[in-house]
């Protein structure tokens, strides 16, 4: 097998390439959802699970660090592919995304759901509705909690107001690096009623050991990473930049730091929108960030 990352078939990680419902087993499992049509600004995020399998390659495990430490050796992991959506369709793609990543959780330790933009994140949640008293840690700029948006429910603008109205299970959601001018008053009030902690990015830059202490300890936790939580400078290709967001360290810090509090059940990266950055930069960064989530999972593990 090459270890070239120009070269090879591609999947993520070069992971064995399966199918959702096929006869397979793995520690990691992953899924891209190529879907971005609930989008209220740029589109591309359709075209971010080709791209970080692409960066992914960079990144093959097992890795050792400069103290020696090897990381992900004997890790298993599958590539299931992509969910197959209808092109203007939202309610089957829904659908599909929903049953194929239960399939998924079927077959795999931790499921990594490549998006997509937020909104695809609502039915991702749904095949979660059997895990007990389920927290959300979601990274992100904007809180994706509207009700309403340009006359639609499902918009990117509101995967978590549906999660939270229809998931019983779903008890709290807690949103790190909000920020930028543009936020529904409605939404915020809605979450803040149901008890969500919000964070925003100017507390986390004045003292991320203290809201590394707010995130929840000892939950079963899905991860939702969106592509805009981190500062533009350094991760350009996303659908609605803000300034001033998270740094890489910051990122990884807080992704180490609901890893080893928690049990996490579920990953996704999303809003990541490879088109939108011609140097590539953005889907190396967003490879290495789940590379390096699953690194903290199994280092936890052994």
């Amino acid at each position: 097998m090459t270890h070239l990352p120009f070269a090879g078939h591609v999947s993520f990680a070069r992971a064995p390439l399966a199918e959702p419902d096929g006869d397979w087993r793995a520690d990691v499992g992953v899924l891209g959802i190529p879907f971005d049509i609930a989008l209220g600004f740029r589109p591309g995020a359709r075209y971010a699970p080709r791209a970080l399998r692409e960066a992914s390659l960079r990144y093959v495990p097992p890795f050792t660090d400069l103290s020696g430490r090897t990381r992900l050796d004997g890790v298993t992991f599958a590539d299931a592919g992509d969910v197959l959506l209808p092109s203007l369709e939202p309610d089957l793609a829904r659908e599909r995304t929903t049953g194929a990543a239960r399939q998924l959780r079927e077959r795999c330790h931790l499921p990594v759901f490549l998006g997509g933009d937020h909104s695809v994140t609502f039915p991702l949640l749904r095949a979660f509705a059997d895990v007990p008293e389920l927290h959300v840690i979601q990274l992100d700029a904007h809180l994706d909690f509207t009700d309403v948006r340009n006359d639609t429910r499902f918009s990117n603008s509101s995967p978590f107001r549906r999660a939270a109205e229809e998931l019983p299970n779903l008890v709290h959601i807690t949103t790190i690096g909000l920020r930028g001018l543009r936020f529904d008053p409605e939404a915020v009030r809605a979450a803040r009623v149901r008890g969500h902690t919000l964070i925003p990015m100017t507390e986390v830059a004045a003292d991320l050991t203290g809201v590394l202490a707010r995130l929840p300890s000892g939950k079963n936790v899905y991860l939702s990473v969106d592509a805009d939580a981190l500062d533009p400078a350094v991760l350009p290709g996303t659908s609605s930049p803000e300034p001033d967001g998270l740094t890489y360290a910051q990122t990884l810090a807080l992704i180490r730091g609901a890893v080893q509090r928690n049990t996490l059940v579920g990953l996704d990266l999303v809003e990541l929108a490879p088109n939108l950055d011609p140097t590539g930069r953005s889907a190396l960064i967003g490879a290495r960030l789940v590379i390096e989530t699953l690194c903290e999972v199994f280092d936890a593990r052994s």
